[in-house]
């Protein structure tokens, strides 16, 4: 006697066999590596170990998939630098260490490169030409000017700073090092040196401190 044998329903379509994190993290880096421009669409491929379809299907084509790339990379350095700069039982001097401090270790890969900022390197090159890369750019600078100004502000009204210091100007300061630091630092200035014109650029920032 034959007996009836019940099979199990056949799945309809393919599991996603990816994470969508980890992807746009290695689409990241190998922009990060070699711009917009020099990275193709299977150099992503080979570094996200995604074919072509589904790239497209997870991300969108190639332009849209760098705009994720620095949107995410804003909301990592913005995260950092903000926490940097909200601990208030750090004295203005601390907090500024600190900030710059974890930008430095973002702009060093998780195996050893100095590659810099995701922005600088990769971003401003391509400004010119395309407004939404643009102004993901500008937006994002001035989220590091924000951050600054705020901190200065409220140094100030804590009496860190003299009352005829300008936050915005020193704000906008703070942000052009950070450019210098990781443009410095993508052409080869030693990590130490880098920490060394942190230590004189804050000295001379909390030079506006109350005497």
């Amino acid at each position: 006697m034959v007996q009836n044998k019940t099979e199990a329903p056949k799945r309809i379509g393919r599991p996603r066999a990816y994470d969508p994190e980890t992807a746009l993290r290695r689409a990241t880096d190998r922009f990060w590596k070699g711009g917009y421009s020099g990275t193709s669409l299977d150099d992503i491929s080979a570094e996200t170990g995604m074919n072509r379809p589904s790239l497209y299907a997870a991300f969108g084509d190639k332009r849209r998939l760098y705009l994720k790339a620095l949107e995410a990379y804003w909301q990592v350095s913005h995260r950092v630098v903000r926490e940097a700069l909200a601990d208030e039982g750090l004295a203005l001097e601390a907090a500024l260490m600190r900030a710059y401090d974890a930008q430095l270790r973002l702009y060093v890969s998780d195996d050893g490169l100095a590659r810099g900022c995701f922005v600088v390197g990769t971003g401003v090159t391509e400004a010119l030409e395309d407004g939404d890369i643009r102004a993901s750019v500008a937006e994002g600078f001035r989220g590091l000017d924000a951050a600054f100004e705020a901190r200065f502000r409220r140094a100030q009204e804590k009496g860190e700073l003299e009352e005829g210091a300008d936050p915005a100007a020193l704000a906008m300061l703070a942000s052009a090092v950070l450019h210098s630091l990781a443009i410095r630092m993508r052409t080869g200035t030693p990590y130490a040196a880098l920490q060394d014109i942190v230590r004189q650029v804050v000295s001379m920032i909390c030079g506006h401190a109350r005497g």
